[in-house]
């Protein structure tokens, strides 16, 4: 990552073989929902619906709004054990290191102008 600038405008995550739902970084981090989940996810691996909810504080419809996005985006993997729901990163899509990437950027830029204050 070194010397690159990261432009969340100009990144446009790889095309995948599932449809036509194609999202540049920017949008998919335009959400603070998906924001959120992701960086949960990151920190707490896989884990039901509700300890999401409940770990972001969320609400059930737009969290599940938001997963059904990023699952389009084959960014998170949602797995159904019986009644119970388990959702994850997906670490083998290239995309998904792309936006924990982005989002470490946009957390370290916030901690900065935090401590410029």
């Amino acid at each position: 990552f070194g010397k690159h600038i990261l432009n969340a405008k100009s990144v446009k995550l790889n095309k995948s073989n599932r449809g036509d739902l194609h999202l540049d970084l920017e949008d998919i981090l335009s959400s603070s929902c998906r924001r959120k989940i992701i960086k949960y996810l990151a920190e707490n691996g896989p884990t039901n619906i509700m300890q999401l909810i409940l770990g972001i504080r969320g609400k059930y419809p737009q969290t599940n709004a938001e997963l059904q996005i990023l699952q389009k985006e084959d960014i998170i993997l949602d797995q159904h054990t019986g009644r119970m729901r388990i959702i994850r990163l997906n670490k083998e899509n290239p995309n998904t290191n792309l936006v924990l990437q982005a989002l470490k950027l946009l957390n370290s830029g916030k901690n900065k102008n935090k401590l410029q204050k």
